[in-house]
């Protein structure tokens, strides 16, 4: 499929301030949009989470200010600051990076959605963490398509027996999947590892009953590309933020 590249210049560094945030966020909502037409999708189904990793909070609100309503963090401690000083009024905050389990009372805490549960120790401790708090806490589970030994996330043939013993864990509700593709030099490059995850996330779905609606794939340099193959969650960072140092 034709792609249009309406984010590829980039603003130099999130600390060039504010200038240009709202020309790379509509950019983003367009590219959005017009994958999602390109692959007969309706484009309000998916959201474009701005991954906001070391970029400053006065940044982060005027996103907000701008219409930006998903944020995703990659490490509760950096959360923790941010979202006290952006606040929760009309914001989604996401847990988008690597977990740990001594994090897990912090994150049930601290996020709407978590991507990133990549085994049951950590579903475990997450579910234990959400019924104390009296809560239930969607959740994506994480899973390693591309078979590299630098990612997180369950093998796909784990993906289902891991599925069904969350399932019967009190306090969370998995939705969906997630992935992190491998770094491409060309977005289409990426399109079999997003494909892989959907055809994951329709044979499990089929095989337990559980209904998993969301797949978190796709990033700043590939995400028209992952919404073409199904993505509902883009995460998106350095195309509306600038590098990060």
């Amino acid at each position: 499929m034709q792609r249009h590249h309406a984010l590829n210049t980039l603003a130099g560094s999130v600390n060039a301030g504010l200038s240009g945030l709202r020309d790379r966020l509509e950019a983003g909502w367009g590219a959005i949009a017009e994958a999602a037409r390109r692959s007969g999708r309706e484009p309000s189904r998916i959201r474009l989470v701005g991954v906001v990793k070391q970029v400053p909070a006065e940044v982060v609100k005027a996103a907000v200010a701008l219409g930006l309503t998903d944020l995703g963090e990659n490490r509760v401690q950096e959360a923790e600051g941010k979202i006290a000083a952006v606040g929760r009024h009309g914001v989604r905050w996401h847990m988008i990076g690597h977990l740990q389990r001594n994090k897990a009372a912090w994150a049930v805490d601290l996020f709407d959605l978590v991507h990133s549960v990549d085994g049951i120790e950590l579903a475990e401790a997450l579910s234990r963490r959400a019924v104390a708090a009296g809560r239930t806490l969607p959740v994506l589970i994480e899973v390693n398509v591309t078979g590299e030994a630098s990612k997180f996330g369950v093998t796909p043939e784990r993906l289902e027996p891991l599925l069904v013993r969350m399932k019967a864990l009190p306090g969370l509700e998995p939705e969906g999947l997630m992935t992190v593709g491998r770094v491409v030099e060309r977005a289409e490059e990426a399109r079999p590892a997003f494909a892989a995850l959907r055809g994951l996330r329709d044979r499990v779905a089929r095989a337990t009953g559980v209904e998993l609606p969301e797949l978190s794939m796709g990033m700043s340099a590939d995400f028209e590309v992952a919404v073409e193959e199904g993505a509902t969650l883009v995460r998106v960072g350095s195309a509306i933020f600038g590098s990060r140092t």
